[in-house]
C-alpha cells in the first residue's frame, strides 16, 4: 500500500514557498497562520526532514525542501494535464477562462460580446483568479496571467498577449486643461494613490519614489491612499481621488474616452517588468474553441496596442 503524503500539507508548502511567507500563504489559502504551520509540520513529519528555513529575506527551502519543490511542481503540472486530457475526450459545454479581476473589469468584459457574436456556438464562463491555487482548483481551459517577462516567452502552450507600459494617469479635472503637465514637478502637488501596501515590492515602475526621482521632483512623496489591488486603485482614480500609476492595457479605454488622461508626457513611460500571456493545457492544443478564443484575444490585444 502506498504511503501518501498529506495533500493539504503539499498545498501549504507550495503557497509558503512561492510567497516566502506563512502569513501571505495563509491569506492566499483562506487559513490562519497557525493552520499553515500545522499542515507544514505534518508534511515535514511525513518527509522526515525540515522543509523551510526562516531567513532575512523570508522562507527559503532546505535541501529536502528543494527536492520536494521540484517533484511537487512536476506532479501539479501532470495533474493539470491529466484533467485536461480527460476533458478533451468529451468537449464540455463551455470554455472556462480565468484571469485577474483588473484585466477582466477594465478590458476584457466589454470586448467579450464581440466574441460571442462572432462565435455563438462557443459559450464562455469567466473566472477571476489571483493565485495558482485558484487556477488549479477551477480546472480552467484557458488562463490569462500577468507574469515576469522571463516567463512570458512563447511556447507550444502559451503566447505573449500584451507587453505593457506603465505611467501616471488621473481624471482630466485634476490637470490644467486636462492635459499632461508641462512641468512634471507639479505632480508633487497632486494627491497620490499607491498600488501596493507598505513593504511590498512590485517593481521599480510602481514606486512613486522612483517616479519622483525620474521626474526631478524633490518634494517628499505624499503618504496618500494605498491599495493592494490595481483595479481598486484605478477605480479610485476614476472617482477623482488622485493620480495612480496605471498599466497601458487597463487604462487604454479610459484614456480613449477621456475619463482619464496622462499626467506626464508619454516619453516618460516605463516598461512593465511583467507581461500578459495566454496559456492553455497541452491536451487542448487541438481544441477548436481554444484556438478560436486565443486567436481572437491576441487580435484584440494587438488592436489595443496599435491605437
Amino acid at each position: 500500500m502506498r504511503a501518501l503524503p498529506p495533500f493539504d500539507g503539499l498545498i501549504a508548502f507550495d503557497a509558503a514557498l512561492r510567497h516566502r511567507s506563512m502569513t501571505l500563504a495563509a491569506g492566499e489559502l483562506g487559513l490562519t497562520q497557525s493552520a499553515i504551520s500545522h499542515r507544514l509540520k505534518k508534511l515535514e513529519a511525513f518527509v522526515g526532514a525540515p522543509l523551510l528555513n526562516r531567513t532575512g529575506v523570508g522562507l527559503l527551502p532546505t535541501p529536502a525542501g528543494m527536492t520536494l519543490a521540484e517533484g511537487l511542481g512536476r506532479m501539479l503540472d501532470e495533474m493539470a494535464e491529466l484533467r485536461a486530457r480527460s476533458r478533451a475526450t468529451v468537449q464540455p459545454a463551455t470554455l472556462k477562462i480565468g484571469l485577474g479581476s483588473a484585466l477582466a473589469d477594465y478590458w476584457l468584459v466589454r470586448r467579450l460580446p464581440a466574441f460571442a457574436s462572432a462565435h455563438p456556438n462557443v459559450a464562455i464562463e469567466l473566472f477571476i483568479i489571483e493565485s495558482d491555487v485558484q487556477a488549479r482548483a477551477l480546472d480552467l481551459d484557458v488562463q490569462i496571467r500577468w507574469l515576469p517577462k522571463a516567463g512570458a516567452r512563447a511556447t507550444s502552450t502559451q503566447r505573449l498577449l500584451f507587453d505593457e507600459m506603465v505611467f501616471p494617469v488621473a481624471i482630466p479635472s485634476l490637470l490644467p486643461r486636462g492635459r499632461p503637465l508641462k512641468d512634471p514637478g507639479a505632480l508633487g502637488t497632486l494627491p497620490i494613490l499607491h498600488k501596493s501596501y507598505v513593504g511590498r515590492n512590485d517593481g521599480a515602475e510602481w514606486s512613486w519614489p522612483v517616479w519622483f526621482e525620474r521626474l526631478g521632483i524633490t518634494a517628499p512623496v505624499p503618504a496618500g491612499l494605498r491599495f493592494d489591488n490595481l483595479g481598486t486603485a484605478i477605480a479610485a482614480a476614476l472617482q477623482g481621488s488622485g493620480v495612480v500609476v496605471g498599466r497601458s492595457l487597463l487604462v487604454h479605454d479610459a484614456l480613449a474616452e477621456r475619463r482619464l488622461c496622462r499626467v506626464v508626457s508619454s516619453s516618460r513611460d516605463m516598461a512593465s517588468s511583467k507581461a500578459h500571456i495566454i496559456r492553455w493545457p497541452a491536451a487542448l492544443a487541438n481544441d477548436k474553441r481554444v484556438a478560436l478564443f486565443v486567436a481572437w484575444i491576441a487580435k484584440e490585444a494587438a488592436k489595443t496596442s496599435l491605437r
